[in-house]
Parts: structure tokens; sequence; C-alpha cells
């Protein structure tokens, strides 16, 4: 569970990164494994990237330990059909026809993008707003190993999930239980069955496998974009934004190159300018 509350965890039963070797594999699901940028790693001091990749690996190791042992107790609990699973289209026909109830478990930097009608938001783990110093710590851990490119915040686990739900549900209620990705709301159906639910539905892969026609959306953004951020977004260098750009053509890409060549210009006149000041302040000592 603590390994789902790391903000640098954009989890994915469906859509891998393989072919940019960033990563892991655990049984079906995929996890991001490096959220230190390969340019951060290369570029930083000999001394400092040593101590980058230390703590790489020690992260790498324990997610791994965590993920595996959860993806056990997940497996068992749909081999066992203790959890039903839908696909995204399936979970529309169920609300439709069926008058089933969505309970929506992303955090709040998802939800307000992009929702399913009618459905309940309640988060098993949400953005931690916390001024305690170690979640300040943890949160500029967070930022600098990778938050600042995904927009991914440090999350929290939301001590009051179950009892919440418990508040609107009863035990023998209907519920598809959905995130982003697929991987939080498997973890928020094996609390639930623990508690005492046993209707209980997984929507695989999540609401970003959705197509706009699969589930009546509410909300600026397609399902698909509520889960990206950070400069990632702004540049138009995530896998959704690339797949928009396949079927949307030069227009769209255009829009993203136009904000690049405005970033690379932003940063050479910030240089420009610091090396300036550099250049007066060394006048200043010489005179």
């Amino acid at each position: 569970m603590e390994a789902l509350a790391h903000g640098l965890l954009p989890l994915s039963a469906l859509r891998t990164c393989q072919k940019e070797h960033r990563c892991q594999h655990v049984g079906s699901i995929h996890f991001l494994s490096s959220p230190f940028p390969s340019s951060l790693k290369s570029s930083a001091p000999t001394k400092y990237r040593s101590g980058i990749i230390r703590m790489q690996e020690e992260y790498e190791l324990k997610q791994m330990k965590d993920m595996a042992a959860a993806k056990k107790r997940w497996d068992a609990l749909i081999r066992d059909g203790k959890v039903k699973v839908l696909t995204p289209r399936e979970a529309g026909y169920a609300i439709q026809l069926s008058n089933k109830t969505m309970l929506d478990v992303r955090p709040s930097m998802e939800r307000k993008k992009a929702w399913v009608k009618g459905s309940t938001w309640i988060p098993i783990f949400d953005v931690d707003t916390s001024l305690e110093l170690g979640i300040l710590s943890r949160k500029a851990t967070n930022f600098l190993l990778g938050g600042w490119w995904s927009g991914v915040p440090s999350l929290s686990f939301n001590k009051q999930f179950l009892s919440n739900v418990e508040e609107k549900f009863a035990k023998d209620t209907d519920l598809i239980v959905a995130c982003q990705k697929g991987l939080r709301s498997i973890a928020a159906c094996e609390v639930l069955y623990n508690a005492g639910y046993n209707n209980i539905f997984w929507v695989q892969g999540g609401l970003e496998a959705a197509e706009e026609e699969d589930l009546e959306r509410e909300g600026p953004q397609p399902f698909k974009f509520a889960g990206i951020g950070g400069l990632s977004e702004f540049l138009g260098w995530t896998d959704q934004q690339r797949d928009a750009a396949a079927k949307e053509g030069w227009g769209y890409r255009l829009t993203f190159s136009a904000r690049l060549v405005g970033v690379v210009l932003a940063a050479d006149a910030l240089l420009i300018g610091a090396q300036k000041v550099g250049q007066y302040l060394q006048e200043l000592r010489t005179h």
C-alpha cells in the first residue's frame, strides 16, 4: 500500500514503456522503475550520480517487493471470483443498463479533469496537504526525483476511505471501482472486500483505457489525459498526447513544437541573463 502512495508511481496494467527502457515487469503489471530522468543521471557530477543510482536501486527493490506481494493477493481475489473484472466499456453498459454505482477512487488532481457522470468520488489516495516537516521533505524529494516532469504530486493514504464508503453504501451494494490506470482501484477492491463488501467490480486498465464512447464523461479533458501533467504534458511528450497527435495530425503537433521552442528560448534568455549578472558582479569585485 505504501508503494501506491508514492507520488511517482503512475502504474498501468495496459500500457508499457519498455521500448524506452523505463519499465520493470512483475507478472502482468508494469510500473515505472526509474523516477530519475536519464538526463539527470548522466549529467550529474560523479559523486552525486552514484548517490542517485544507489537511491534508485533501493527504491526499485522495495517497490518490486511490495508490488509482487500485492499482486499475489489481487490475482487471488480475481481468480476466486471475489472481485469481478470489467472493461471500461462493460462498466459503461453496467451503469446504464443495471444502475450500478461507479466508485471513483482517484486523487483529486485526476478527478477534476474528467469523471464519469453520476459517479461517487472517494479517493483511496489523495494529494498530501500537510505542512509537517517530514511531509514537506517527502514532497521536495518527490518533485526533484521526477514530479517536475510527470506532474504527479506526493500522495498519502486516505485514512477515512473505508469509513466514507461505509457511510454511503451498504455492504451488498454493487460497486464498480475505478481509478486512472487500474492499480489503485484494485487496491481499493481489496480493502472493500476485506471490510465485507461482496459485490465488487474492478475496471481493468482504469479510465485511461476507456474510449470516449464507453462512459458518459463530464469534465474539461478526455479520460486518457486526466492522469498526465507537469512539463511532460506541457511539451506534449506523454504517450497519450503522442497517440492523439498521430490521429489529429500536424496541427496538434505544431502546438507543442511551439511550446518547446518557447521553453528553449526562455532557458537561453535566463542563461544569458545569469552570465551578464555574473560579469557585472565580477567587474564590481575588480573595481
